[in-house]
C-alpha cells in the first residue's frame, strides 16, 4: 500500500483518525492517529492531511536503530525506541505524533484502515486508485 491524499475532497470529519487509532490502539482516541486533520480556515479554506509517506528520514536518524522497513512500512519496535523523539522532529510530513500514554512515538503501519473508512476517498492508496466515491 502507497498512501496518498486529496485534501480537496477532505470533509474534516476525521473518521480516518479514529479508524486508525481503533485499529492500532483498540482505543476511540483520535490523538492516538498516526495521521492528522487540521483545518485550515478561515484561508486557505481546506483542511490539510499530516501523513506518512513511507520515506524512511525516521529511521535514518533513529540512534538505536528502533525503526525497520518491514513490508513497505518503517515499523517502530517498541522495545528497542528509548523515546528521545529524534524520529519525530526529522519528519519532514510532520506525520509522526507523542502521545504522554506511549512510550514511542506514534507512526503509519500502512494498516489501512484510514483508507478503507475515509468516506470521501481523501486517503487513498494510490497503488489501487481512487474508486469514485464522493469529492
Amino acid at each position: 500500500m502507497k498512501l496518498a491524499v486529496r485534501e480537496k475532497a477532505c470533509s474534516g470529519c476525521r473518521t480516518c483518525e479514529v479508524a486508525c487509532a481503533l485499529k492500532n490502539f483498540a482505543e476511540n482516541n483520535p490523538k492516538k492517529s498516526a495521521l492528522r486533520i487540521t483545518g485550515e480556515f478561515p484561508a486557505p479554506g481546506r483542511y490539510q492531511i499530516a501523513y506518512c509517506s513511507q520515506c524512511g528520514t525516521c529511521a535514518e536518524v533513529c540512534p538505536t536503530g528502533a525503526i525497520s522497513l518491514i513490508d513497505g512500512a518503517y515499523i517502530i519496535d517498541q522495545d528497542t525506541c528509548i523515546g528521545c523523539y529524534v524520529c519525530v522532529e526529522a519528519c519532514p510530513n510532520k506525520a509522526m505524533f507523542i502521545h504522554k500514554d506511549e512510550k514511542a512515538p506514534i507512526k503509519c503501519t500502512n494498516c489501512g484502515a484510514c483508507v478503507q473508512y475515509c468516506p470521501r476517498e481523501a486517503v487513498y492508496d494510490a497503488e489501487v486508485g481512487i474508486k469514485g466515491r464522493v469529492g
